[in-house]
């Protein structure tokens, strides 16, 4: 054998220097210093016959980085159930002997599991069973949808694992519809246009509820979709399909990977949004009850829009109780809802309008932003979305709750009509001081509501006196309404980026004011916003247009972009692999990497699947139950700190320690709630910047705000960053759970409704049907 000099040299260099420093102290008994030494690599310089043993530096970067970060090849569930039996595959359907195509679930919405795992729910399930039109047969043809759970394991190995039920068990005896007829002097008549009645399998579909995180780190699924034919005859192929929201409300719990019925609402409803209130209770708002004919004989007064009354989730009782009519509001469907650091809802004037055809004869009125008090179950407007004008300047602070319909009476119109009288020299005043530039007619174009819009939150951060005060929203892409066209609005997205700040002082608003971005590098509809541990806000996904007006006619977007909120510009990124445009999903994962997901489109022009791709335009061949993840350049590092021990539950105002391994580069600390998001909408979503109290070695003392409206109660991951000439680097998260006095009110888990033997029978009959539907 022929020994490399230099080889030998190097293996007698670090057989010396190990034993030099066992003779100190060191070694993995030792101190954390003499630790980090041992653990780097060691080479010898030679000099005559001495030699002495050097630290090579570690390599700041791994050979894949990328500035712009990348893409993992997509992956998917490898089986499916199809006649009762497991088939590996890797095509997204199988034919079952009835000749239907038994599909994997997409991840149409998607949740992370206080463990780390991945809640997420298929969407628009049957849709492959489409042979003419989805408008005539998805009233038959559609199913109760799919949940899974989805776990990486070393080097990223994935395992799946259905929940009991599979289909979250809603409705196993059948909905109890409002049809056209039902309740109305033409009564004898429901059940015999209309096929409402003949089958359970698809009256609880979770698909078009929104959903929610816990205190206890369970995830609430609210509403969803109640499929039939109206005009429809049982036994006939085609009618006009209806969708329905349902009252149900469904807790999953990851202790036992099950689903657990809770109490129901009072109104049904399709495309909701949840926020968790300072007192962990949940306030609910908008959604509608019919889609496509919004008749409602039950409630008249508001047929022909999307639902204004409110209702609050009591999980203490596990039941819904209805707001006082002050409380109502109309809303957008998946209206933009977050909590302010005051304890206020604020709606920032974003959600889904179905452009350009419009969804309720009153949706001029979500131009208005504006703010929801809890306490006194009062809403606020704040001006006319993106416009540098407060409405209460100029005498109409009270515009949209004077306008409600519900709200009709002698006092409210005169109030109107002397708000109106009042504020026309106002409204002349600051017209005349506007100075009408260039700029201004951005501005103006920019405002007003956009459709399947994201909105962030970005981070909370502490004033000079430690109080969290203002809060700022970014807006990006969309479709917007043109302002002076007010409603329903266009047909293409939009590349203007605004950011909306909100500043509060107890329960004042004291200024809404909007300003506009860096663009985006080109307009996007229905992108999903990722705020980052770094600070940054990531988009993924979308399209170049509206693919709910036009099915199967937008071209997808695959580059992600990157909105540093210093600079307030966008950078293009890396592109993901899959075309992913109509319920797409991302999250943001511990590690500080993203878990993208979904694409589940409508049917091609509203008929069947009819594949473009070839033309440049989205993948229409199905859904897609693939995903990616995107490793952002931070996590492309070698040397991102590293939280050695922290808390694992906190409370507002508390004072905590965490051990990092760079605790004297470290300055920031993002506390970031675990994401639960669908149709890009995540309103509990939030990052609070914590101060540096103190520093002691490796100790950084840290404090909590001393509000639940700040960080209610729920399940987050604390990042710590440093700041490099490439940027910041965030550190892998630490779990933390945060407890309030509200979510403590509860001992143990929320009240659910109590089974029943039809209940538990649905649970089996789904297993069992697994293969046929």
């Amino acid at each position: 054998m022929h020994w490399n000099k230099n080889l030998l040299y190097r293996h007698i260099a670090l057989a010396l220097s190990t034993v030099a420093l066992s003779a100190c102290g060191g070694g993995s008994s030792g101190s954390d210093d003499s630790t980090s030494t041992t653990s780097q690599t060691q080479e010898s310089a030679v000099a005559g016959d001495q030699v002495t043993a050097t630290a090579e530096p570690k390599p700041t970067f791994k050979e894949n980085y990328s500035p712009m970060g990348a893409f993992s090849e997509p992956f998917a569930e490898p089986t499916i159930i199809v006649d009762g039996e497991v088939v590996e595959t890797d095509e997204k359907c199988v034919e079952t002997a009835d000749g239907l195509a038994e599909c994997k679930p997409a991840a149409g919405t998607m949740a992370l599991l206080a463990d780390g795992r991945l809640l997420y729910l298929n969407a628009l399930e049957g849709t492959e069973n489409v042979e003419l039109s989805i408008v005539a047969e998805f009233g038959e043809v559609s199913v109760n949808d799919q949940s899974r759970v989805l776990s990486l394991g070393e080097n990223d190995e994935p395992t799946w694992l259905k929940p009991t039920p599979l289909r979250a068990g809603a409705n196993p005896d059948g909905a109890d519809s409002e049809t056209l007829f039902n309740n109305t002097p033409l009564a004898v008549l429901d059940g015999l246009l209309d096929t409402a009645d003949n089958t359970s399998k698809n009256d609880g579909a979770l698909f078009c509820s929104d959903v929610i995180g816990m205190a206890d780190g369970s995830v609430l699924a609210v509403g969803g979709t109640d499929y039939y034919s109206e005009p429809g005859i049982d036994g006939l192929p085609l009618g006009v399909a209806e969708l329905e929201g349902v009252k149900n409300s469904r807790i999953f719990h990851a202790e036992t990977d099950t689903w657990l019925q809770s109490g129901d609402m009072t109104y049904g409803r399709w495309y909701p949004s949840l926020v968790t209130l300072t007192d962990s209770k949940v306030f609910v708002a908008s959604g509608v009850e019919k889609l496509i004919k919004p008749v409602y004989p039950s409630d008249p007064l508001n047929s022909g829009r999307n639902i204004v009354q409110t209702e609050v989730y009591d999980p203490c009782t596990g039941t819904w109780s209805v707001n006082p009519s002050t409380a109502d509001r109309s809303l957008p469907l998946y209206p933009r809802l977050h909590m302010l650091p005051n304890g206020h809802v604020f709606y920032n004037a974003g959600g889904q309008a179905f452009n350009p055809f419009g969804q309720g004869y009153d949706q001029a009125l979500w131009n208005i932003a504006a703010t929801f008090n809890p306490k006194d179950n009062s809403w606020t407007d704040l001006g006319y979305a993106g416009l540098p004008l407060r409405l209460d300047e100029i005498g109409l602070g009270e515009l949209s709750s004077t306008l409600n319909v519900t709200n009709l009476s002698m006092e409210q119109g005169a109030s109107l009509v002397g708000d109106l009288l009042g504020s026309a020299s106002n409204l002349l005043t600051v017209a005349s001081e506007l100075d009408i530039s260039e700029e201004t007619l951005k501005t103006a174009i920019a405002g007003g509501m956009r459709g399947s819009t994201s909105s962030t939150m970005l981070p909370l951060k502490p004033n000079e006196n430690g109080e969290y005060t203002d809060a700022e929203f970014l807006t990006a892409g969309g479709v917007p309404s043109y302002a002076i066209l007010t409603n329903p609005g266009g047909y293409l997205p939009t590349d203007q980026s605004r950011i909306d700040t909100v500043r509060t002082n107890g329960d004042e608003i004291v200024e809404y004011e909007s300003s506009l971005t860096g663009s985006l590098n080109r307009p996007r509809w229905y992108g999903t916003n990722v705020l980052m541990p770094d600070g940054s806000v990531m988009v993924f996904s979308g399209g170049d247009r509206d693919g709910v007006v036009a099915p199967g006619l937008e071209g997808p977007i695959r580059t992600t972009e990157r909105f540093d909120p210093e600079t307030r510009t966008w950078t293009e990124m890396a592109s993901g692999i899959r075309a992913r445009t109509y319920h797409n999903t991302a999250v943001l994962m511990p590690d500080g990497r993203v878990m993208v997901g979904g694409h589940s489109p409508i049917n091609t022009a509203y008929l069947r699947f009819v594949d473009l791709q070839d033309f440049g335009l989205a993948p229409y061949d199905g859904r897609d139950p693939s995903f990616e993840i995107y490793t952002p350049p931070y996590a492309m590092r070698n040397d991102r700190p590293e939280i050695l021990s922290a808390p694992k539950t906190l409370m507002p105002g508390d004072e905590f320690t965490i051990q990092v391994d760079q605790a004297e580069q470290i300055d920031k600390v993002l506390l970031i709630r675990r994401t639960v998001m669908t149709h890009v909408v995540d309103s509990d979503q939030r990052a609070i910047e914590l101060p540096v109290q103190s520093r002691n070695g490796n100790n950084i003392r840290l404090k909590m705000p001393e509000s639940a409206s700040v960080t209610p109660a729920g399940v987050y991951m604390l990042f710590a960053s440093k700041d490099t000439e490439e940027g910041r680097v965030p550190s892998v998260a630490a779990p933390i759970t945060v407890q309030t006095a509200g979510s403590l009110q509860c001992s143990g888990d929320p009240q659910m409704v109590e089974e029943t033997e039809e209940e538990e029978e649905g649970g089996l009959l789904d297993g069992a049907l697994g293969g046929l539907f």
